[in-house]
């Protein structure tokens, strides 16, 4: 084989000149997916260019109270990890940038990625949180904390953030989108590090590989509108996880307008096994992490009814079955029925259902009703597609080669899928797909970088 030859993943000779390519690799996605690989592959000394499209490297996981089965601390995992990624030499972290134009083959892709302006200089913030205190427009619902706590429209996205630095949101701030504005934050700023005539910046790479982790979004329940998802008292999964999370909005307090509930429902696969809005499969995550939050009503309101509407349990992992039955000998009671409609009875709501075991319909007053809301594909699902050139599978995630062969390789040589873009899957899972990813795109990477020198 000629020296400019490199072999893809199947044996193929690949016939170019690259003499002048890295053997770098792109991560697009900064969650735990990405988090892995990147640091996998920075760790055996080759480049990495981790793109994230928020302020902050972390992804879903960093919203998450605590993880099942075990209910270790999810903070105390991952941010060790983030700062890892911050501080490595290997990685060159794009927080707040997303990839707009690729091309190439393996071994050789160009990318081309733009950075949003956030109106503050990285280089001088100190994530003191001054101009975030002094910002005076206050009301913009948290992606972060789902909606359950506002933001100011200069905002660090939460407390642990990897990069820790504010942004100005150009969409809110009163003073970009209007020109109204005091610029008090500016004033705030003791290091000058506000400059609101930043624009955004166009960033070239050339890599040898590439790693999709661009991870999922969480059901809409609007989408089933049976179950009175605009009622304040019912909430999503995502929604309780900030809720009970001590970094949370209330302080990991379960609590509404100040009241603890005493009745809680949960109800299971929403969005999910649905041929109504489209989901036929089923989420993975949804039975344990209900599971987990059940617990976690029984742990901090001891005198709480805590009730669960299922369809099916589905506790496949290692200590799930486990974690189910010591959720059940706490006194979660499980019942197995189809919640037809949620409605309003004065300051509470009442769950309408099927027990299907019993056969006989019922109703159940509570006081908080949470949705385990199922993963569904991201909104961009098809234009990354487009973007990179990749399949999507008919349950609308990224299609992978073979589901059992080649399960983290794509139809595009080079690109490797990781995480729950894949498809539904729990936090392990996510890690080990990432660790497989990373191993197939060092390969590549190995090999240009032993045709470069010899």
């Amino acid at each position: 084989m000629d020296e400019k030859s490199l072999k893809n993943e199947r044996g193929v000779v690949i016939e170019a000149e690259r003499s002048k390519v890295s053997p770098a690799a792109l991560v697009i996605g900064g969650g735990i997916a990405g988090i892995q690989a990147a640091l996998d592959i920075a760790d055996a000394g080759f480049k990495v260019y981790l793109v994230e499209r928020e302020p902050s490297i972390g992804g879903r996981m960093a919203q998450l109270d605590k993880t099942f089965p075990t209910l270790d601390c999810s903070a105390c995992i991952l941010t060790p990890k983030m700062v890892d990624v911050g501080r490595h030499p290997n990685i060159e972290l794009l927080t707040y940038s997303e990839v707009v134009d690729f091309h190439g083959q393996v071994g050789d892709f160009w990318v081309r990625v733009k950075k949003k302006p956030r109106y503050v200089h990285e280089e001088l913030c100190t994530g003191c949180g001054l101009c975030v205190e002094a910002c005076v427009w206050k009301k913009i619902p948290s992606e972060f904390d789902a909606g359950v706590a506002m933001r100011s429209a200069a905002y660090i996205q939460f407390p642990q953030a990897v990069p820790l630095k504010a942004v100005i949101d150009e969409k809110t701030c009163l003073y970009l989108a209007r020109g109204k504005c005091g610029r008090k934050c500016e004033q705030a700023c003791e290091r000058g590090a506000i400059d609101f005539e930043m624009k955004e910046e166009l960033v070239d790479l050339r890599v040898g590989a590439v790693i999709v982790a661009t991870g999922f979004d969480p059901f809409d329940p609007h989408l089933k509108p049976e179950l009175g998802y605009d009622y304040p008292n019912v909430i999503t999964g995502l929604e309780f996880e900030r809720l009970s999370s001590a970094s949370g909005p209330t302080r990991g307090k379960i609590s509404l307008n100040g009241k603890e509930p005493k009745d809680v429902v949960f109800i299971q696969c929403v969005g999910s096994r649905d041929q109504t809005v489209g989901h036929e499969y089923c989420s993975r995550v949804c039975c344990m992490y209900t599971a987990k939050q059940a617990h976690l009503v029984e742990e901090r309101i001891p005198e709480a009814n805590v009730t669960v509407f299922y369809m099916d349990v589905r506790a496949f992992g290692k200590g799930f079955e486990e974690f189910y039955d010591r959720v059940k000998r706490e006194g979660v009671m499980y019942r197995r029925g189809s919640v037809s409609e949620i409605y309003k009875r004065g300051d509470r709501v009442v769950v309408r259902a099927e027990d299907t075991l019993l056969g006989e319909p019922l109703e159940m007053e509570a006081d908080l009703v949470v949705l385990a809301t199922g993963i569904v594909p991201r909104a961009d699902v098809k234009d990354v597609a487009a973007l990179l050139n990749l399949e999507g599978s008919p349950d609308g995630f990224f299609a992978e080669a073979h589901p059992k062969m080649r399960p983290v390789d794509t139809l595009n040589d080079g690109i490797y899928l990781a995480g729950c873009c894949q498809g539904p899957k729990d936090i392990p899972d996510t890690v080990a797909q990432a660790k497989a990813a990373a191993s197939s795109a060092i390969v590549v990477l190995r090999q240009l970088q032993v045709q470069r020198t010899s």
